[in-house]
C-alpha cells in the first residue's frame, strides 16, 4: 500500500499556513477558500478547474487562487501528486499589500496557473525555512520578496471600497448563506429571498460562482469548521454547530475539500501549539 503524507504548518510570526501533500491521488471536489492560495505542483499531473477554465497541471506549475474562486482537481496520469501551498488570510494579505505598496488594498491575481523559475525558487526556499523552524528575519525577507514578485507581475490592486462585480441578487444569497450556515436552509427560502424561480436561481448562481448554492453552503460550513477546530472544540460539536446531520457526513466532506480528516487537521495544529484546549 502506498504511503501518503499530509502535513500542515502554521507560522505564527507571518500568520500563514503551509500545506504539504505527498503521494496523493485523491480528487478534490469544487470548493473555494476565504483567503488566498499560492500553490506549487512539485510532482504528478492534475486536471484542474478554476473559474470554469480547465488546465492540465504538471510539475513546476504555480497556482494563484483568489478568495472565493471556485476550484477543484483530480488525478491525471499515473504519477501521484506532490504539492505544497501557502494559505494567506485576507487580513494578512492586506498587511502584505500595505508593506509592498503603501496602500490598503487587496491583490487580484489575473492568472490562475503560471510558471516562473525565480518564483519557484523563492517558494521552495520559503517552504524549507518554515519546515526547519527558521527563527531570524530571513523567513520574512524571503516571504516579502516572493509576494512582491507575484503582486508586481501577476496582480492588480483592488481597493477596499471597490464594489463586487457579482449581481445584487447573488450577493444577497451569498450573504444569507454566510449568516445562516448552521441552519437547515431550503431552496424555497433562497428562491423567495432572491425573488427568482428555484431553477433560474440555481442556473445563474452556478454560472456566477462556478458551484451550486448548496455546494457554496457546504464550503462555508467547512471554512467555519476549520476555525472551530483551531479553537479545540470537539469534532461532534463542530459538526452539529455547522449544520451537518452527523459527524460522518462532516468528516467525509472535510476530507474531500481539505485533504485531511478533521481529527488529523486538529492533531497537526495542536502539535504546533495552534489549537486551544478542548471545551
Amino acid at each position: 500500500m502506498k504511503k501518503e503524507e499530509r502535513s500542515i504548518y502554521y507560522d505564527t510570526d507571518l500568520q500563514v499556513e503551509i500545506y504539504e501533500f505527498k503521494g496523493i491521488s485523491q480528487k478534490f471536489a469544487s470548493h473555494f477558500h476565504e483567503g488566498y492560495v499560492i500553490g506549487l505542483i512539485e510532482a504528478g499531473e492534475r486536471e484542474f478547474l478554476c473559474n470554469n477554465q480547465k488546465y492540465t497541471l504538471v510539475a513546476n506549475d504555480i497556482l494563484l487562487i483568489n478568495p472565493l474562486e471556485t476550484h477543484g482537481c483530480e488525478q491525471f496520469g499515473d504519477k501521484d501528486l506532490h504539492y505544497f501551498s501557502i494559505n494567506i488570510s485576507k487580513d494578512t494579505m492586506k498587511r502584505i499589500m500595505f508593506e509592498i505598496t503603501g496602500k490598503e488594498s487587496y491583490p487580484h491575481f489575473n492568472q490562475s496557473v503560471i510558471q516562473q523559475d525565480d518564483i519557484i525558487c523563492l517558494l521552495r526556499e520559503f517552504k524549507e525555512l518554515i519546515l526547519n523552524n527558521h527563527i531570524d528575519f530571513k523567513k520574512e525577507e524571503v516571504f516579502l520578496f516572493l509576494m512582491e514578485h507575484l503582486i508586481n507581475a501577476y496582480a492588480e490592486p483592488v481597493t477596499i471600497t471597490e464594489e463586487c462585480k457579482e449581481t445584487e441578487r447573488i450577493e444577497i444569497i451569498c450573504d444569507y448563506l454566510e449568516k445562516n450556515y448552521f441552519r437547515n436552509i431550503s431552496l424555497d427560502e433562497l428562491s423567495l429571498l432572491a425573488g427568482l424561480s428555484k431553477y433560474y436561481l440555481l442556473r445563474i448562481f452556478t454560472k456566477e460562482k462556478g458551484i451550486s448554492p448548496h455546494k457554496y453552503l457546504e464550503t462555508i460550513r467547512i471554512e467555519k469548521s476549520k476555525k472551530m477546530l483551531e479553537e479545540g472544540i470537539p469534532i461532534i460539536d463542530i459538526a452539529l454547530q455547522t449544520g451537518f446531520t452527523d459527524q460522518s457526513h462532516f468528516s467525509n466532506l472535510f476530507k474531500s475539500l481539505i485533504g485531511l480528516t478533521p481529527k488529523s487537521y486538529q492533531v497537526i495544529l495542536k502539535s504546533y501549539g495552534n489549537v486551544g484546549e478542548e471545551k
